[in-house]
């Protein structure tokens, strides 16, 4: 039978594991030498045989206490080494980006000049440098004939991984290849999102288009005058390859109308001179190490702080080794101050006694009047909220603002306060302020709340502000998805908001007759911090997803062929 393994143990300071060592055998030799000066002392006056009936309890307990604090200190070295066992992934802040990668997926790349083939070595350049950019929010474009966005700018390594994964020629409806269609695509994605990073974006080709120079350099002229960082990647070789093309279990060459076997080659110019026109960079196919050359043409952008999930790491566990040793110590000042009351209570008895306070008495007569002035604080405005007492609250946050307390979190508080109490408009441009001026999970629950505040404005009956106040609120929770895409509330929320706009054309309403008008109403109602139904939630989403594809579906069987007849 195999022994369990024990968790690999780890430090952080290893070379305080000497402290562990030497201070306990110092406290121990100055214990020693204080109890051998102290019989010393004693022995001038009377034989030890004497003073063992004369000095009673002399040593009673010193050598308890001398083993109790060479524990204590030999306890808080190895706490100081910092033990570490166990693995856990917690959370990390970081400086990032925000990135779009416009990805060519036109049958051209499936070429395998490159090995296996450029599409893959494509897919091996992106996770490398998604592993080195941790903190960057990465948007994914599919190109060929047409540009579809796949992802909104996201840190969720998930969601990029899964599209990634699934990126071939299939998944674009439009064959060809058109630059200049990727490039304003993805401007338009960078310049849609909200932030204070700078924003990139990356396009990887081979280079191969039916457009016109003169547009690639337009859209990429375009994209440098609105402050996008343009890098174009190249991927093939100039010899070319012919295409693979795969039916069923048959593998056989790509071929023209004519019937001649199509050749793909790399093509930097139009590459190199879409970097020219954005005063950009790039980076041609036969650079080995393209990520790390990414990084470094984005390395003098602007980033801003953002939380990302940590790499799994060892837990700290010191808390389990100073806890013991902080008690062992409580409990030797505890017996070494009871000694001390016999004693006063003894010279209490002698005639003519001086009293004698100790220290803890003291203490407890200091600690009284504060205790007294602490009935008498104001109630916490956090407690007052959590009970329902909802004015009680926003007048004890407003107290607080007034003393000089503008705190991003108070600022928070007293919009959601007076969120609670249906001031929609002075809530929505509390915490409007408050997501400008924060950042981090303050940030994150501004945003929210503001979103809820606009949807409900939307809701009041008569608003002639209506269509504006959705927006606002789809804007909101756009942005916030796009951060938490698992968020389920934002989730809910959004879709309400989709539901609530007007008909944009097509498209059958929300289910189908007889409902009672009553529960349907209460079944829109937006959701706060909480309370969400998770089935009835991705349920809807599965649906919008569905109306989406169909969409687009359609709009790809209508022109399946591009400009010039080149389909790869």
């Amino acid at each position: 039978m195999a022994l369990p393994t024990l968790p690999p143990l780890v430090f952080d300071a290893p070379w305080f594991l000497v402290a562990a060592v030497l201070l306990p055998l110092a406290v121990w030799s100055l214990r020693r030498a204080r109890a051998t000066q102290r019989e010393r002392r004693l022995g001038r006056f009377a034989e030890s045989s004497a003073l063992a009936r004369l000095v009673t309890g002399a040593d009673d307990g010193e050598q308890g206490r001398t083993w109790r604090l060479t524990a204590v200190v030999c306890l808080i070295g190895i706490a100081l080494a910092g033990p570490r066992w166990g693995l856990t992934r917690g959370p990390m802040t970081a400086r990032g980006i925000d990135m779009a990668l416009a990805l060519d997926a036109s049958l051209s790349m499936m070429a395998p000049d490159e090995r296996p083939s450029r599409l893959e070595r494509m897919k091996q350049e992106v996770r490398r440098l998604r592993a080195m950019s941790q903190a960057d929010r990465i948007a994914l474009i599919a190109f060929a004939g047409r540009s579809y966005i796949l992802t909104p700018l996201t840190g969720d390594d998930g969601a990029l991984e899964l599209f990634l994964d699934n990126l071939d020629p299939s998944i674009v409806g439009q064959a060809g290849s058109s630059l200049a269609r990727a490039i304003r695509q993805g401007t338009e994605l960078l310049l849609a999102s909200d932030g204070s990073a700078d924003r990139a974006l990356v396009v990887m080709s081979d280079g191969e288009s039916f457009d016109l120079p003169e547009d690639v350099e337009a859209a990429a002229a375009e994209a440098g005058s609105k402050r996008v960082s343009l890098v174009t990647v190249g991927f093939g070789t100039t010899r070319g390859s012919s295409i693979p093309v795969r039916d069923g279990s048959v593998v056989s060459e790509k071929r023209d109308d004519e019937g001649n076997v199509v050749i793909t080659r790399y093509t930097p110019d139009l590459l190199q001179k879409a970097a020219t026109a954005a005063n950009g960079t790039f980076i041609d196919a036969e650079v080995s190490d393209k990520a790390s050359r990414i990084r470094g043409a984005l390395r003098a952008l602007r980033t801003a702080r953002r939380q990302v999930d940590a790499r799994e790491d060892h837990v700290p566990r010191f808390f389990w080794v100073l806890l013991p040793a902080l008690l062992l110590l409580a409990w030797d000042t505890w017996l070494f101050v009871r000694r001390p009351r016999r004693t006063v209570r003894a010279q209490s008895a002698r005639p003519g006694a001086a009293p004698v306070v100790s220290v803890p008495a003291l203490l407890l007569v200091a600690l009284v009047p504060v205790t007294l002035l602490g009935c008498h604080q104001t109630p916490d405005p956090a407690a007052l909220f959590a009970e329902g007492r909802v004015a009680e609250a926003i007048a004890a946050y407003r107290a607080l603002v007034a003393e000089g307390d503008t705190t991003a979190r108070t600022s928070y508080n007293l919009g959601t306060a007076v969120l609670g109490a249906d001031s929609l408009k002075e809530a929505a441009e509390r915490l409007e302020q408050v997501r400008r001026a924060s950042d981090g999970e303050v940030r994150f629950r501004a945003r929210f709340n503001a979103g809820l505040a606009a949807l409900e404005m939307a809701r009041t009956p008569g608003n002639a502000d209506r269509d504006n106040q959705l927006a606002a609120a789809r804007a909101a929770y756009r942005a916030l998805l796009s951060d938490r895409p698992g968020y389920a509330d934002a989730k809910w929320n959004y879709e309400l908001a989709l539901r609530k706009s007007p008909p944009q054309g097509g498209g059958g309403g929300g289910g189908g007759g007889g409902g009672n008008a009553q529960q349907q109403q209460e079944q829109e109602q937006p959701q706060g911090q909480g309370g969400l139904d998770q089935t009835q939630a991705e349920a809807l989403l599965n649906s919008a997803a569905r109306e989406e594809r169909d969409v687009q579906g359609r709009k790809q069987r209508q022109s399946r062929v591009p400009p010039g007849g080149k389909d790869w």
